[in-house]
């Protein structure tokens, strides 16, 4: 009885710590979310995968009027900036004209749920508060991402202890294997603007693309029958390929953290067995099944984009 009686306490502290864990993550989270959206701060840091590493810059700020203004260019290469004026971010890239489109968010290397609603991500990753440590000569929380299953790589994020900000991010398989990371270089956090962003608050951005909601959810002749739980579908549509000029159907769905990308398009060829490209924490899968070509892109595990590619199936058209 006594033994039972002990085991039976050793749970109880164990689901109660755990449950602590869980509960100061999301204090730091959220505090990270604010510090995103609220300070102004000038930072460096580098994307490291495949023994690469690529430099950008960023800034952001909150003017008079709560107006957040934001800069991140890439400084390797020809130059990529990304702009953006309350809700209105604009893309300058060499490949192509530039453009802007309505959005609260930048989509670039730095996760946007970051600074948005953490607890999107609950259906499946645990919060967990591990420990302190020392990034960027400064005391950091060391705050894991955890995939509640196999099919979703973790984030380890960590946190300056004096501002919420983030110091560094990698992503992790199960294994704790680190597939790529983001290294903060520098981090300074100021009361005023910084130069770039008074630059930008008066900088014409590009036109508005105007892109009609029937094009984003256009109704495709195929289904994906199987997601880890906790995707949604964010767009369907039918396109050609820049380069090739290829057409292609596309489907984009998110969890909130990870995107995965799905293109199906006819070929003349009946078969051909998947093969994988990694890049970082990004597989880029393709196979060719029943003459029907399918590539899935994400920063998942190879055998989820397998998963993924194998559920779907072509639909029987609809009788007239």
């Amino acid at each position: 009885m006594k033994l039972l009686s002990s085991t039976l306490l050793l749970l109880s502290l164990s689901f109660s710590a755990v449950a602590d864990e869980s509960k100061s993550a999301k204090v730091w989270l959220d505090r990270l979310s604010s510090s995103l959206k609220s300070l102004n701060f000038s930072t460096s840091f580098v994307v490291i995968k495949n023994n690469q590493a690529q430099p950008y810059h960023w800034f952001h700020g909150v003017d008079e009027n709560d107006t957040q203004l934001e800069i991140i260019s890439s400084l390797n290469g020809p130059r990529r900036d990304i702009l953006r004026i309350g809700d209105i971010v604009s893309y300058i890239e060499p490949e192509s004209p530039p453009y802007s489109v309505t959005s609260k968010q930048i989509s670039g290397p730095i996760p946007a749920i970051l600074s948005g609603d953490i607890t999107q991500l609950e259906s499946g990753y645990d919060f967990i508060s591990v420990g302190r440590s020392r990034i960027l000569g400064r005391p950091a929380q060391l705050i894991r991402i955890e995939a509640k299953k196999a099919y979703r790589y973790a984030y380890w994020l960590w946190l300056d202890q004096k501002s919420g900000m983030l110091l560094k991010l990698s992503i992790v398989t199960k294994k704790g294997q680190q597939l790529e990371q983001i290294q903060f270089t520098h981090l300074e956090v100021t009361q005023k603007l910084s130069e770039p962003l008074l630059q930008l608050q008066s900088t014409e951005l590009p036109i508005i693309v105007d892109i009609p909601q029937q094009y984003l959810q256009q109704a495709l002749q195929w289904q994906v029958n199987w997601l880890p739980e906790g995707f949604r579908q964010v767009n369907s549509n039918r396109h050609k390929i820049s380069l090739t000029k290829q057409p292609v159907e596309f489907m984009l769905f998110s969890d909130g953290l990870v995107d995965i990308s799905i293109y199906v398009n006819g070929t003349k060829e009946k078969k051909r067995d998947a093969d994988f490209v990694m890049d970082g924490a990004t597989v880029v899968l393709n196979q060719v099944n029943k003459g029907i070509e399918v590539s899935v892109v994400g920063k998942i595990p190879s055998q989820t984009a397998k998963a993924i590619a194998d559920s779907i199936t072509i639909m029987a058209p609809k009788a007239p």
